[in-house]
């Protein structure tokens, strides 16, 4: 028998290769850039085409490449950072395995520009799926220029599993954020399609964070500094009232490379633990300077994964790091955070038991009803027509949660028909308890059904009818409203905007990362609403939803303006405005559970509460 193990021919190895490094343009982008960087330079252009598909185009003013560099950076394992092993464990540059050019030369169209310094003459070469086509030499500003064209043009199989533009671009935004926060010393822009959507002018941290995140941010940030035997951290936190439902605004970094770490951020959150819920993510911009030494990078093929020797210290360190600018920030709310970093103003003025854990407002006008009986109350909600009467089965199932054999006694002949004889001894006697739940006898017992999470039900329900049918009704803003959202936002609300109309919103682009709204769902009705903030919250809310339970686009959107726009608890009801809640509880397909899982109603038997008396 012949033998049958044969070495890989190089293309093929380098599309394998490929595979673990380059799965989107947001890879090939991450390479180019952290390339870019260790190539010393101070300025760095990105340009893409059709979110990177067509073309991804990085120029740099760094060292640029020889002849004999530019042609040997393609090579498999050629690189300039490591010369044995024992360099492994002293790295601080990013790419280091000599992978990244040899990877995506093999699944795309490359040509590069480079020249050094010192040179005159700079050198073109042109390579398409690892086959080398051309080198010349040529005249071009000192530092490289790399495109990348076609990205997965012979590789049909992996291109087809690449997602919408909107979608791979958020990817890129993401890796860009990230390589320019880290270098905030370092000019960026970067363009798509030719519209401008990032230029950053070299800056402090916390002018980078700034202008990457927005302009509100300048007022959302605790500055954070620790010099320890075993670390370096500094960098920022934010301020407790404005975490959000998404960990989108979370980043870690060691010696400058963007990490995933769960255990350290464990350490962050469970420092804030008393001034947030679970279900709300605080903001923090960290960097931990450390002996490379005592890391190994090398463990995750896009080095996102750090294992650390002394990791139990180092989360001790963030925690009370964390904690103590919190306290101090609690105690001292004046810092001046125009300064690149406040940390010699932040004086302690209090005892730490003195600190007051941030509040939850809510507006306690808000009613989504209908007009109420008193002048003085204006309500968002103005019932729409195209809704279905009450399911009269629905309300035979509520008598059934505690003694089915008492639905009949329950149901019984109470006035003309049936819809009659089952509504009318919830409708006659109606109590709110707390502003939190309405309460009812029923002939089993006492009913009580929570009248956020019923809202939250009626209103999903119906938000995802007109997502499915395109008839959401919409009603003008008599002020449009102009929305700016960070660019991986505005990126994700125009995907959604099809079905965002179909909700019943009004909403067009309107320049660089803004959008206008002129009209809102009349589901919500009219004055109550904020229409910015509205918005922002359907669009965080839409992300926490796909993020938690990998939620389809539409559901994920009904969830969140469900929740976002519905009544919530501490809102007194009258009658009248109970009765309707009900109502429309009961015509819903799933009226028992909210859309969190959770049940809408319960029920307490007789028994129950005699057992309560010792009767």
């Amino acid at each position: 028998m012949s033998d049958i193990i044969q070495l890989l021919p190089d293309s093929v190895a380098n599309q394998i290769a490929a595979g673990e490094v380059v799965q989107r343009p947001a890879s090939a982008v991450k390479e180019l850039l952290e390339n870019a960087i260790d190539a010393g330079a101070n300025k760095v252009q990105l340009i893409l085409k059709d979110a990177g598909k067509a073309l991804i185009q990085v120029i740099d003013n760094g060292c640029g490449m020889s002849v004999t560099d530019a042609r040997m950076c393609f090579e498999r394992h050629a690189t300039s950072k490591v010369r044995k092993a024992a360099d492994l464990f002293a790295i601080r540059t990013m790419g280091f395995r000599g992978e990244a050019m040899a990877s995506i030369a093999a699944i795309s169209q490359v040509e590069m520009k480079t020249r050094r310094h010192e040179d005159e003459i700079g050198t073109m070469i042109q390579i398409e799926g690892a086959n080398f086509i051309n080198q010349e030499p040529v005249a071009t500003p000192a530092g490289t220029s790399i495109c990348i064209k076609n990205l997965f043009y012979n590789t049909p199989a992996r291109r087809n599993f690449l997602r919408s533009n909107p979608a791979e671009m958020r990817h890129i935004i993401d890796e860009f954020q990230r390589i320019s926060m880290a270098n905030p010393h370092i000019a960026f822009s970067l363009h798509n399609d030719g519209l401008e959507i990032y230029r950053l002018p070299a800056s402090g941290l916390k002018q980078r964070i700034v202008h990457l995140l927005g302009n509100n941010y300048n007022e959302r940030l605790i500055p954070v500094e620790e010099e320890t035997s075993i670390i370096n951290l500094k960098g920022f936190i934010g301020k407790p009232q404005f975490a959000k439902k998404t960990r989108g605004e979370q980043f870690f970094f060691v010696n400058n490379r963007f990490i995933k770490d769960g255990y350290l951020n464990h350490a962050v959150t469970k420092a804030y633990e008393e001034l947030l819920t679970e279900e709300n993510f605080p903001l923090y911009v960290l960097f931990i300077d450390i002996d490379p030494a005592k890391i190994d990078v090398n463990v995750h093929p896009t080095k996102t994964e750090i294992k650390y020797l002394e990791e139990k210290s180092i989360y001790a360190i963030m925690h009370s790091a964390v904690k103590r600018s919190l306290g101090r920030f609690n105690i001292s709310p004046s810092i001046d955070f125009d300064q690149e970093t406040g940390f010699s103003s932040m004086i302690s003025l209090k005892k730490p038991e003195d600190i007051v854990p941030p509040t939850i407002n809510f507006n306690p006008d808000f009613n989504p009803f209908g007009e109420s009986k008193s002048p003085s109350r204006q309500y968002a909600y103005q019932g729409t027509n195209d809704y279905q009467p009450a399911n009269t089965k629905n309300w035979g199932s509520l008598y059934e949660i505690v003694k089915p054999q008492e639905v009949e006694q329950a149901t019984m002949v109470l006035g003309k028909d049936a819809e009659e004889e089952q509504f009318a001894p919830v409708q006659k006697q109606l109590m709110q308890v707390h502003n939190r739940y309405i309460m009812s006898q029923i002939k089993s017992g006492i009913m009580m059904i929570d009248q956020q999470a019923a809202h939250e039900r009626i209103l999903y329900e119906r938000f995802l009818l007109h997502l499915e049918d395109r008839k959401g009704a919409s009603q003008q803003s008599l002020f449009p409203q102009t929305v700016t959202l960070s660019p991986n936002d505005f990126e994700l609300a125009k995907s959604l905007l099809d079905d965002i109309k179909s909700l019943g919103f009004e909403v067009r682009e309107f320049g660089k990362n803004t959008l206008v709204i002129e009209g809102i769902p009349v589901d919500l009705g009219s004055n109550t609403f904020n229409e910015t903030q509205l918005f922002e919250h359907l669009i965080e809310g839409f992300k926490n939803s796909q993020q938690e339970l990998k939620l389809d686009k539409r559901d994920a959107l009904a969830r969140s303006m469900a929740r976002n726009s519905s009544i919530k608890s501490g809102v007194s009801l009258e009658q009248e405005e109970m009765n309707t809640l009900i109502e429309q509880l009961f015509a819903c397909k799933t009226p028992n559970f909210s859309i969190s899982g959770k049940p809408v109603i319960q029920t307490i038997g007789l028994t129950e509460i005699d057992k309560k008396f010792d009767r």
